[in-house]
Order: structure tokens, then sequence, then C-alpha cells
């Protein structure tokens, strides 16, 4: 199983009781935090609270819906007839007939209006109730479990996917380092050119203070120190995964610092490859940062 769980599952379970079929529902999607909504039928609000600390205690982020299902056994189903609600409707379809006229009223019409017939609870018994909601609760258990395998299949993926990206920056970032552009003699070579050009346009220039001001320049140029928290973002990252859990947060800031790099890397970029690397090096950081928000 992956270590790590992406926000996104959906599972089912159902049993059979005594009182009828119970069908379970859940689904997950992504969320800042764990949010967890139920759908339950009327008289059955009784069990959301157990269930809702059953999501809880397996859960650390995502939207998680679950809707119940129940289907009464028909054999406990046992009419019940509203009479007294009864006797007034049939005496006013009654009257109604004698006075303006109306058809004679049906039975099957009666019956049919609202509040007239209903049935009565087939858990009305205490006992019964109790194991009815043991028994809701096992195979709410049931369905927890597999949207939590659903939520690692998907982790794994994402995994697989984060460990690429990982490795493209690191690719990136050692292309970066070991560019020509970077060799000392290249830098200086560079910086004499500039400063030939300035010296043959310009009158009146100190060349040593000239010299010196090139000098800074080069060192605000330079991307060894985002090129090493590049390394260590990275190392952070590859530990994170290692680690698994609910890493989704963590990853989220390395994304955010990688990012910060690989724009400073560029802005301070004085050679035109360094900057194409820079800008692959924002494509895919971008791409790492999108998949981590799909992670518990």
């Amino acid at each position: 199983m992956s270590r790590l769980q992406s926000m996104t599952g959906f599972a089912r379970s159902s049993r059979e009781h005594e009182a009828g079929s119970i069908a379970w529902e859940l689904k997950s999607v992504n969320g800042r935090s764990l949010e967890v909504r139920f759908r339950l039928p009327p008289g059955f609000e009784r069990i959301e609270q157990a269930a809702r600390k059953k999501v809880q205690k397996r859960f650390a982020r995502g939207n998680v819906q679950a809707s119940l299902t129940f289907a009464p056994n028909g054999s406990l189903r046992q009419p019940v007839v509203n009479e007294p609600f009864l006797n007034e409707i049939a005496a006013l379809a009654q009257r109604m007939h004698e006075e303006f006229g109306a058809a004679p009223a049906r039975a099957d019409g009666l019956l049919a209006l609202r509040g007239v017939l209903d049935y009565a609870d087939p858990v009305a018994d205490e006992n019964v109730r109790a194991s009815l909601d043991a028994e809701i609760l096992a195979a709410f258990d049931e369905g927890i479990d597999g949207l939590g395998m659903s939520r690692h299949r998907e982790g794994a993926a994402l995994e697989a996917v984060l460990l690429e990206q990982l490795s493209t920056i690191e690719k990136l970032t050692e292309r970066a380092g070991s560019d020509p552009s970077r060799r000392p003699e290249n830098i200086r070579a560079r910086l004499g050119e500039q400063v030939s050009r300035l010296l043959e346009t310009q009158a009146g220039f100190d060349q040593d203070r000239l010299h010196a001001e090139a000098a800074i320049l080069a060192g605000k140029a330079d991307i060894q120190e985002e090129l090493d928290r590049l390394r260590a973002h990275i190392a952070a990252a590859r530990a994170l995964i290692a680690e698994g859990g609910p890493i989704g947060r963590k990853l989220d800031f390395l994304g955010q610092e990688f990012n910060r790099e690989s724009n400073t890397l560029c802005s301070k970029s004085n050679a035109s490859t360094v900057t194409a690397i820079g800008l692959e090096l924002k494509a895919v950081v971008d791409q790492f940062r999108e998949q981590v928000q799909n992670l518990e």
C-alpha cells in the first residue's frame, strides 16, 4: 500500500439485517481541511456522531460525503391508518358530493392522501434498533476501509509522479550548476567584454572603480545559493514522501520554496542558457505544486 493518500476516492458497502437492507456510498474530494457531510434517511440521525468520529479518526484532510440508504424489510412494514383524520376527510368529501355535486370519494383516493396512511417503524423495538445501528456502523467501517484503499491507490500514482518531477527538478538544478557560463574564466571574459564596451563609449570613467562595480554585479548574479537551496528542498521533499502520512501541506510549502528559488534563478541569470534552464525548471515546479494539491 502506498505511503501517501490522495484526497479523492470512492467506495460502497452493504449489509443485510433482519430489519432491512443497508447500503453506504462514500466519496472524497480535495479540501483544505477535513469536512464530513452525511445524507441519512429520516430517523437515522442518531448514528451520525459515531460515524463522524470514525471518519475523523481515519482521515486528516478532504471533503468526505457519506450517504446511507436503508430499505426496510417488507414483512416488518405494517400499515397504520390515521382513522380520525380519514373520517374527517371522508365526511368532507361526502358533503362536497351532496352540496356541490362532486364525484364520490374512492377508498384508494382517500388512502393516498398525505397523513392518512403510513407505515409503522419496523425498528421500534429497542433491541432491534440497537442491533441495526451496530450493523449500519459495521457497514460504515467497511466503507471507510474501501475509501481508504481508493485514496491510497490514488496516492501511489501521485507518489510516482511527484518522485519523477523531483528527479527532473534535480537534473535541471545540476544542469544550471554545471552550465559553462558559470565557469570563472567565462565569467571574467564576459565581464571584460562589457567593461571594454563601456570604456570605449564613455569618457571620464574611473577604470578601477568600474572593475570593482563589475565584480559586485558578478557576485549579485551568482546563483550558487539558489542551487544549494534547491538541492536542500529536493532532499526534504524526498524525505517527506518516504515518511508518508498526511504531508500535503508540508509539500505544498516546499513547492512554494521551489517556485521562489526558480524565480530568483531566472532573475539573477546573466546567461541565456541558464535562463532557459530556469524557465524549464519553473514549468516543472508548477506541475509539482499542482499535483501536491491532491495529497492529504
